[in-house]
């Protein structure tokens, strides 16, 4: 399983657009989101975002928060742990929230997850995108389940 790490944040004049701008500046705008729960494969590899089908209908976990409120600091989260067996992915969005207690949270969750299932953790990462709101703003983070179907070649 094959896997990328993203995050996003911008303005926009209404919610939905700050929201289309966040998952643009995070690279996938382009493409059809689908949530999934928080569950990887064993030793799900991390890489870099390859270009996407524009279209492309993508898996993914994903955090994001929106807000109207200026001086809001909004704050959206991922963390996965991965182990040989499988991994996990906990998300987390806040307002107004101390981003280090943020990922602190995020990380004892994710622990928490393999732990539960009996699963040393290999590798553990958190992926954080934070902005204060000027007028309209959204914050994203992701998990990108990858395939060839989606991968512009």
């Amino acid at each position: 399983m094959r896997i990328a790490i993203v995050s996003g944040k911008e303005e926009g004049p209404t919610k939905l657009n700050a929201f289309d701008n966040a998952l643009s500046d995070a690279g996938i705008g382009d493409v059809n989101l689908i949530k999934v729960s928080s569950m990887l494969a064993g030793n799900a590899k991390i890489q870099p975002l390859p270009k996407l089908k524009a279209g492309s209908m993508v898996n993914c976990v994903l955090s994001e928060i929106t807000s109207d409120t200026p001086g809001d600091v909004i704050t959206a989260s991922v963390s996965v742990a991965i182990g040989d067996e499988l991994g996990c992915v906990v998300e987390a969005s806040h307002i107004n929230r101390d981003a280090d207690e943020i990922i602190r949270q995020s990380k004892e969750m994710v622990e928490y997850m393999m732990e539960k299932r009996g699963v040393e953790i290999r590798k553990l990462y958190t992926e954080i995108s934070t902005t204060t709101v000027e007028e309209i703003a959204s914050v994203v983070a992701s998990v990108v389940y990858l395939n060839d179907d989606i991968e512009e070649k």
